[in-house]
């Protein structure tokens, strides 16, 4: 069987993404969302997390985060840039997000914020993350979703379509929560859930849109990417797009950015499981006050009553 083409030049990606490690940590408007978000979902769990880790850490904004929890013990912090590994706290270590050292049950929390849509095998991604949860641990991750970033797709489609005569892919393409979701079911994880939020946030110019985005490690590193830089006059006429579609009345531009939070759990004989067709105790039709029919008959709903 041959091996699924690979999507990103990942030894770019990591060459780019240690330029900003410097300045990361101005950059993390984005991070601190959705570190937020997941430590609030983390929280409610109302269990105790001993051993967790924050993989594809950054700086290790989540991980700090999430330790600030009283449930939530030891936090290890895994990040495929040395250069990110020394900014956090300790242990740190280095690797891929795609190929994890970790022994089998290693931890009972694994947390990750904006780093797997960018792995070239997400798939086998979780399947390791799945192995390196303990019986009931949790796994929870925030990636960029399909809607993410469009106005600045569009921009750059047709400002290179208008002034080089054609196009080639600038932004990556995300995954939408039904293909995350399937996914964390094909991994192995146990109540599997995938959920999207979108966010609107404002740039001083589509230029530092851009700028942040490459600081997150999302510029053009597609394999299928165009070794051509794109031209000024390109870049330019992107800008002026962008700003006269999404352009605010203070000079500023908006952006869009989907997140999709995934979650599930290492699979556990004590957890719930889902009930045998045909082994419900109750009748729907006689929750919902209504006369049960054949398939393809309609059903007769009873008539909303007024108070006289």
């Amino acid at each position: 069987m041959s091996e699924a083409p690979l999507l990103f030049d990942r030894h770019l990606l990591r060459q780019r993404r240690a330029r900003f490690a410097a300045e990361i940590e101005e950059r993390e408007v984005l991070l601190a969302y959705v570190a937020h978000e997941i430590a609030e979902r983390v929280e409610i769990m109302l269990r105790a997390f001993p051993r967790a880790l924050d993989l594809g850490a950054y700086r290790g904004l989540l991980g700090r985060t999430v330790a600030d929890l009283p449930s939530v013990g030891n936090v290890v912090y895994a990040e495929s840039v040395l250069a990110y590994t020394r900014r956090c706290p300790t242990p740190a270590v280095v690797c891929d997000e795609d190929v994890l050292p970790f022994k089998d049950g290693a931890f009972n929390l694994i947390v990750s914020g904006l780093a797997l849509h960018r792995v070239n095998d997400l798939p086998g991604s979780l399947i390791q993350v799945r192995r390196a949860l303990a019986p009931d641990g949790l796994f929870m991750a925030a990636v960029l979703g399909a809607k993410a970033l469009t106005e600045l797709r569009q921009c750059l489609l047709k400002a290179e379509e208008e002034i080089d005569g054609g196009v080639s892919p600038r932004v990556a393409p995300f995954g939408d929560v039904r293909a995350y979701g399937a996914l964390l079911q094909r991994a192995g994880f146990a109540l599997p859930v995938a959920d999207a939020e979108e966010i609107e946030v404002v740039y001083a110019s589509p230029r530092a849109l851009m700028e942040e985005i490459r600081a997150l490690g999302g510029g053009n590193v597609l394999m299928a990417r165009s070794k051509k830089p794109l031209s000024r006059r390109t870049l330019a006429r992107a800008e002026e797009l962008y700003r006269s579609r999404y352009g605010t009345p203070d000079g500023k531009v908006t952006a869009t950015f989907q997140f999709v939070f995934m979650s599930g759990w290492g699979p556990d004989p004590s957890q719930q499981k889902p009930l045998m067709p045909g082994s419900a105790r109750n009748r729907l039709a006689d929750a919902l006050d209504t006369t049960e029919r054949s398939s393809g008959a309609k059903a007769s709903f009873p008539k909303s009553r007024s108070k006289e």
